[in-house]
């Protein structure tokens, strides 16, 4: 497992910093800056949780147990519904889409609250 989020994590960061460069150069014309500021709003969480990702590969490697497996898939899973609504909502202006984001966001902090977990078990 712990190679496995590791390499999400280092994935998902790339794709962190490719969104942001395609937010700031493609899309800062084409978007109102209320969408543009929703779609770093979902490179920035991802990027946070690409960290995430490899804190919980190395809790995984460090402390064993189940939580910082947990704790990965969460991120993993906030990833997706966080960052992934927001992008999806900014580029194609469906406020809908802004429903699914609070699922990310209980995702990520589920996935926090695994990861310090991890660290107190034995």
């Amino acid at each position: 497992m712990e190679r496995t989020f590791f390499a999400l994590g280092a994935i998902s960061a790339a794709v962190s910093v490719a969104a942001g460069a395609f937010g700031a150069h493609a899309l800062k014309a084409r978007l109102s800056p209320d969408l543009l500021a929703v779609f770093e709003t979902g490179a920035r969480y991802e990027m946070y949780h690409a960290l995430g990702l490899v804190a919980a590969a190395w809790a995984a490697a460090r402390f064993g147990g189940a939580a910082p497996a947990w704790a990965g898939w969460l991120f993993l899973a906030g990833t997706v519904l966080f960052s992934g609504s927001l992008y999806a909502l900014a580029l194609t202006g469906v406020r809908g889409l802004g429903a699914v984001t609070p699922f990310g966001g209980v995702a990520f902090i589920a996935g926090w609250l695994a990861l310090a977990v991890s660290t107190l078990r034995r």
